[in-house]
């Protein structure tokens, strides 16, 4: 086993440089996908909000599903599907707006784990290549028979780069998965306060 493991770390840290590369563009592409997908979420809610409170004041059902049918947020498709089961009765409506929230929470919630992993996990694997490339760096020093601080130090210089390229590809990673969860808060916190209006106005019994 110990021989199998210095093998391995034998073959240094360039292995381990080229797994962060590829981290580091799964990690960009994932970004991008994400920031498309929350991007698309654009719109004025509080004037949604607003108008279909007035639109319900009135007991224009049509006209509240027209209104929220023009939104492209995510809040108004879950009143959407809210709207559209109106006469079911409030018990209903609202396990239908859970259950929107839900699909809709997992569409925008998807790959924000692989954030996650590399933002957690990067520095770790530089920190393991970094290991590797002292070993290997010690182990070429031993077969030489050349010492010196100098050798020395340069080995280790060297391999210490797989630490910091680990750690470079995990703060941009912690950064925008923290960014996004914070979205996906505020968006759960939107979609209750629409929810509500929607209730209110069918327990009311108008």
């Amino acid at each position: 086993m110990i021989q199998l493991f210095l093998k391995i770390a034998l073959l240094g840290d360039l292995w381990v440089l080229y797994l962060l590369l590829a981290a580091s563009v799964l990690s960009l592409a994932v970004m991008i996908d994400r920031w498309r997908a929350f991007r698309s979420q654009r719109g004025d809610l509080s004037e949604l909000l607003d108008s279909l409170a007035g639109r319900l004041e009135v007991h224009d059902i049509p006209g509240a599903i027209a209104l929220v049918e023009a939104s492209p947020k995510v809040e108004a498709r879950v009143a959407l599907d809210g709207l559209r089961n109106f006469a079911k009765g409030p018990a209903a409506v609202e396990e239908v707006l859970t259950s929107r929230w839900l699909r809709e929470r997992l569409k925008l919630d998807r790959r924000l784990i692989v954030l996650s992993t590399l933002g957690n996990n990067a520095p770790f694997i530089g920190l393991f290549g970094t290991v590797l490339g002292i070993i290997k760096a010690f182990n070429d020093l031993a077969s030489s028979g050349q010492g010196g601080v100098t050798v020395v130090m340069a080995g280790i210089s060297s391999a210490l780069i797989a630490t910091a390229f680990g750690i470079l590809v995990a703060i941009p990673a912690v950064v925008a998965n923290n960014y996004f969860v914070s979205r996906l808060k505020q968006m759960q916190a939107n979609t209750e306060s629409l929810n509500r209006i929607l209730l209110a106005y069918l327990k009311s019994g108008k």
